[in-house]
């Protein structure tokens, strides 16, 4: 906390700094016969314009790094989940290592998505409720339609319907791991199920993955994910 708040200061120090030269360099220099007229420009300095600019869009940051760190610490999570099943995991890390290490995934992933939503609720370029992000179906943001069918909101439907089914992952595998073995291990399958909800939510609503390299990456990842977990599936049923 303490490194967090002098690193902090510093920042703001650098970035106070770095206002008053950009205000000096930026100054206009007008050569007359044998002298130098510097005009200094009116207007807010960098300080003040960054400030004003995260102050209207950290909001935005917020939702956009929570899913960035959200869909990496899910792969890795259902990497993770499925070197322990396989023991190529044990080959890098000690079991309990193991273990504790697939656990803080989790839990990353589970409040990368809390912030994730708890963002939309202070975004100004999309208007979203309490209620919006808790009920699915219930937002009215890029509704779709497919061959006549409306359905919806179902991407939004989809990121909401991950929520809770990880909520249910996380605390079953806080509670029931030990105590009921069986029923954790139904509902853990869920995993799959919230990788493919998390994987459509993002390929259409992502920022990041509306065009180009990084969206075909993101497809090529899935497909990827897709095929080690029909491995899995079928591996657990010829062990």
């Amino acid at each position: 906390m303490r490194k967090t708040v002098i690193v902090s200061i510093i920042s703001l120090v650098c970035l106070s700094l770095v206002s008053i030269l950009f205000k000096t360099v930026i100054a206009q220099s007008v050569v007359g016969a044998g002298s130098v007229v510097v005009q200094t420009i009116s207007g807010p300095t960098l300080a003040q314009q960054i400030f004003e600019h995260l102050q209207s869009s950290w909001s935005w940051y917020l939702v956009r790094g929570s899913g960035i760190i959200a869909a990496l610490s899910l792969i890795i999570l259902i990497l993770s989940g499925l070197g322990l099943f396989t023991g190529y995991t044990y080959k890098f890390l000690e079991p309990l290592t193991a273990w504790a290490s697939h656990r803080a995934l989790g839990i990353v992933f589970g409040v990368s998505i809390i912030l994730h939503m708890g963002g939309l609720l202070f975004d100004h370029f999309v208007s979203f409720n309490l209620l919006n992000l808790l009920v699915p179906w219930l937002s009215n943001y890029k509704p779709v339609t497919i061959w006549g069918l409306q359905l919806g909101s179902i991407y939004i439907a989809l990121g909401v319907l991950a929520f809770y089914l990880t909520a249910l992952i996380i605390i079953t595998s806080l509670v029931w791991i030990e105590k009921k073995p069986y029923l954790w291990k139904l509902i853990h399958l869920m995993s799959y199920v919230v990788m493919l909800f998390v994987f459509i939510h993002a390929l259409y609503l992502g920022t990041d993955l509306a065009g180009g390299f990084i969206r075909w990456l993101w497809v090529a990842v899935g497909v990827g994910m897709f095929g080690l977990v029909v491995y899995r599936l079928w591996r657990s049923k010829t062990i």
